[in-house]
């Protein structure tokens, strides 16, 4: 058990493998409320759906009406999302293991970001992490599961992750890369990441403007 690889190191690895060598120096840190919060309003969808304009202003950075459509509408397709089975799950794999905000009927665990969709599919991080989540939730109940989800509350929005060959193998590559890490990777050196990387500082990374590369 002592080799099993956390989610959140495998998200981190998969955005940047030297930015999980510095978090795993620094060591655990606490849950930011603000990510609580986010995380509080996936379990309120059926109350959300039904709430004020005055409310939603107050809680979501989306326009009233847009996002009760867009809550709506995902309900109605994945009615399990506002009745889970399970909630706050931890859930330990052949390889890895983590905790889930939810697994829901048929099969599937699902996964709350707090920040903002990309307007197709899902980040990379967090379709590792799902993956990886799909594969021990699959281990825990002996059964095949298909997919998973990704959870944005702030915006009404969630997203399927089909657990693919595709999608499998970028996993394992993951995998490997945490697994085999004994020292600091190579520097990324990928100026959106690295620009938005708590750690730019300390990893030395050169980061410039668009203007100056011009």
């Amino acid at each position: 058990m002592s080799d099993l690889v956390a989610f959140s190191d495998l998200a981190s690895a998969a955005y940047c493998p030297r930015q999980l060598y510095y978090r795993r120096k620094e060591g655990a840190r606490d849950l930011p409320a603000s990510v609580a919060r986010v995380r509080e309003l996936a379990d309120r969808y059926p109350t959300l759906v039904e709430a004020s304009d005055a409310a939603l202003k107050n809680t979501v950075p989306v326009e009233p009406a847009t996002y009760r459509a867009r809550l709506g509408a995902v309900l109605t397709r994945y009615p399990g999302l506002a009745t889970p089975e399970e909630t706050d799950v931890l859930l330990t794999g052949k390889d890895c293991r983590g905790r889930v905000a939810k697994v829901v009927s048929p099969l599937a665990p699902t996964i709350v970001s707090p920040g903002d969709p990309p307007e197709r599919g899902v980040w990379e991080p967090q379709k590792v992490r799902a993956v990886a989540a799909a594969k021990a939730l699959a281990w825990r109940e002996r059964a095949p599961v298909e997919y998973a989800y990704v959870e944005y509350p702030r915006h009404g929005v969630v997203r399927e992750v089909a657990i693919t060959t595709r999608a499998k193998a970028t996993y394992r590559r993951v995998l490997r890369t945490v697994r085999g890490m004994d020292g600091p990777p190579s520097r990324l050196n990928d100026g959106a990441k690295c620009g938005a990387c708590d750690y730019r500082d300390r990893c030395g990374v050169r980061t410039r403007s668009l203007s100056s590369l011009l």
